[in-house]
């Protein structure tokens, strides 16, 4: 099939698929004679395997790695575990982060809530540069 075709399947731009195959995730079967990038149904698979790594929060680039495993031997299986713990500690930091901000957020909407007089937030971003700004945690 074309790279046109190839993305209609896929449901994925055609300049998703020429840039896997510029930075090399994805390489077309062969050419057509007027110059046309052929694909297969392995490419399928692969470009479908990239897309569902990125969903889990892969990189490119820990994509790549991954692709480049040509056995399910121990060693690739501690390679894929050690990403995956990777990508999974990023994950629960990113929780922790945002757990944090939603704190932050309600201590806000609560303090905007009981002012009567005056908006807390508001008081605080209008306090001029170099005033030290009471912080809550």
């Amino acid at each position: 099939m074309t790279i046109g075709q190839l993305a209609r399947v896929l449901a994925v731009p055609v300049s998703t698929l020429r840039y896997y195959e510029r930075v090399g995730l994805v390489v077309p079967r062969r050419r057509s004679p007027g110059g046309y990038r052929l694909y297969g149904l392995e490419e399928l698979r692969r470009v479908e395997f990239i897309r569902q790594a990125q969903q889990l929060g892969l990189a490119l680039e820990q994509i790549a790695q991954l692709l480049h495993l040509s056995t399910c031997g121990a060693e690739a299986q501690r390679t894929v575990e050690q990403l995956l713990v990777r990508r999974l500690a990023q994950v629960e930091q990113q929780l922790r982060q945002l757990q944090q901000l939603r704190r932050r957020l309600r201590l806000a909407l609560r303090h905007c809530r009981s002012s009567r007089c005056q908006c807390v937030v508001l008081s605080k971003l209008q306090q001029p540069l170099g005033t030290p700004r009471k912080t809550h945690s």
